[in-house]
């Protein structure tokens, strides 16, 4: 297959929502459409003992929500479809934003009860950042919820774009009838399906009397009356204004019952975009540029406990990517190659001889890689824009079994790899401070460390307001600085100086008191000086 025709192909795609909005149940409803997996189980269906094919770690299969970004890759309707499936918890938002950088469109899940939440607005600021085109679902329409309009309006108002709906419910809750394909003058009749898949769509006229046949004369009459109302609101759907980031096509469902799910991946693959350039900071690469090219948003250690593997998960910019080809670490000067590089369905992987721009590929790393780290064949160039977040919430760490403090220490590190937390080192003593962004992610390294490497911990609050990496010219500034904070300085896990501040005022006076010394609230200044 020619570069062209594989980048035509392919559409990659991220999945973001607040908590419990249906984001990683559409994820698996959308995989079953696709012939990915035959049956689909609720996350939470305690009777049939599933967890969501995109939900592979433990703690998330306990505890029924995501905390780690999903790749999952299968082909629909001559299309390569990569979805990445991430974290909806605000304590992993770090995970989401990066992951969007390695996409090429959104679509975002709304509970049609609960409308726009914090979450969502959060998520929605990054996508208008980079103008990433997004396509809203509005989800759970079998309850009862916001009136449409209303939701339309918040839509519009609380995210800052337009909207267009592509499709309108029929009813909600227990009057819930279905859906009108408004894209392609369908009627889609509800029917109640959690594990399998329902066609009963056709093509009806609007206007038609048979319409008023099969969902009732009142339902009809105040469905023509919508729709006239739709039209006479909302512009016509212009596919280029999408594409731009400036309107969002609304579609309605309900994904645990696989209702409205395929209007979606259809008009999804006839309107989205093919993979995009990214920007370097030696100008931007384009997918059609014949050297390959590549940058990792993602590490996860353990994904299969059993080999103990960490994965570096790689986004495909331009070129074609070969196994056993040599490749440029910038960062490092020096060339890779990779012998088993592979491809996704969650936690089960199988090894590719090729990929192509969109492509989300799994290269096996001893240590090499770094979140944001460039591959490409021999450039100096890096991507831009991985974005990096100052801590929230720090936490000294207690190892609980000296037994095991090489099993601690190996954990730890792997882990803070992942970019979920950060690690300070503080002396005297090797004192280890976890830096996140919120409480879960404590839990979460506190499980896996135990159950991943056998290793036992508990983590003690630290009264710190945010680290700050610190760099200057003026080394004695440095020194004395050093002297008067000695009981607040430390160390990341790559050696470069931080600031741990008590308060904000502290923070001030330090910078007003050691002019000559810069505090950087993100750690993006180790790819400057790199």
């Amino acid at each position: 297959m020619s570069n062209e025709a594989a980048i035509a192909k392919r559409r990659t795609f991220g999945i973001i929502s607040h908590p419990d909005a249906g984001k990683t149940t559409l994820t698996e409803k959308l995989l079953l459409f696709g012939g990915a997996i035959q049956t689909a189980g609720a996350v939470k269906n305690n009777k049939i003992k599933k967890s969501a094919t995109s939900d592979f770690m433990e703690i998330e299969k306990q505890r029924g929500i995501s905390v780690a970004t999903s790749v999952m890759a299968f082909e629909y309707k001559d299309k390569q479809i990569n979805i990445l499936d991430t974290p909806g918890h605000k304590d992993f938002a770090e995970d989401t934003y990066r992951t969007l950088t390695a996409v090429d469109s959104v679509i975002l899940v709304v509970d049609v009860a609960n409308g726009v939440e914090e979450q969502t607005e959060r998520l929605m600021e990054v996508c208008r950042m980079r103008n990433t085109p997004v396509i809203i679902f509005v989800n759970k329409l079998d309850r009862d919820g916001k009136e449409s309009f209303d939701l339309l309006d918040e839509l519009e108002s609380k995210l800052n774009i337009k909207v267009r709906p592509l499709s309108w419910p029929i009813g909600m809750g227990d009057r819930f009838k279905g859906v009108y394909n408004i894209y392609r003058e369908q009627l889609n009749l509800f029917s109640p399906n959690k594990t399998g898949i329902s066609d009963d769509v056709e093509n009806i006229d609007v206007h038609s009397p048979e319409l008023d046949d099969k969902i009732g004369e009142a339902a009809a009459i105040e469905l023509r009356e919508e729709l006239e109302m739709i039209d006479g609101v909302y512009d016509p759907f212009n596919r280029e204004d999408y594409l731009a980031g400036e309107v969002a096509p609304v579609f309605f469902g309900s994904a645990v019952n696989n209702f409205g799910v395929q209007e979606l991946l259809d008009t999804f693959c006839e309107i989205s975009p093919s993979p995009r350039g990214r920007d370097t900071d030696h100008g931007r690469m384009e997918p059609g540029d014949k050297k390959f090219s590549g940058f990792v948003f993602k590490i996860h250690a353990n994904l299969d406990p059993k080999h103990r593997d960490r994965i570096a998960f790689l986004r495909i910019v331009s070129g074609k990517f070969e196994r056993n080809k040599f490749y440029h670490h910038v960062r490092l000067d020096k060339n890779l190659k990779f012998p088993n590089p592979t491809s996704f369905m969650a936690q089960d992987k199988s090894v590719i001889d090729e990929a192509f721009p969109g492509d989300v590929i799994g290269l096996y790393d001893s240590g090499n890689f770094k979140i944001g780290d460039t591959l490409n064949e021999g450039e100096n160039f890096n991507f831009k824009g991985i974005p990096s977040f100052s801590p929230e919430m720090f936490m000294e760490l207690e190892n609980l079994d000296p037994m095991k403090s090489k099993q601690l220490d190996k954990g730890v590190r792997q882990l803070m790899d992942e970019g979920v937390a950060q690690l300070f080192i503080q002396q005297p003593g090797n004192r280890k401070i976890i830096g996140t962004v919120g409480q879960l992610q404590f839990e979460v390294i506190n499980y896996r460390l135990e159950h991943e490497y056998g290793a036992k911990c508990r983590f003690i609050p630290k009264n710190y307001f945010k680290a700050c990496w610190i760099t200057t010219e003026n080394e004695e500034q440095l020194a004395a600085f050093k002297r008067a904070k000695a009981n607040y300085i430390a160390l990341d896990k790559e050696d470069n100086l931080v600031f741990l501040a008590e308060t904000p005022f502290l923070l001030t006076m330090a910078e007003q008191d050691y002019p000559e010394l810069t505090f950087h609230k993100t750690s993006e200044f180790k790819l400057e000086t790199a």
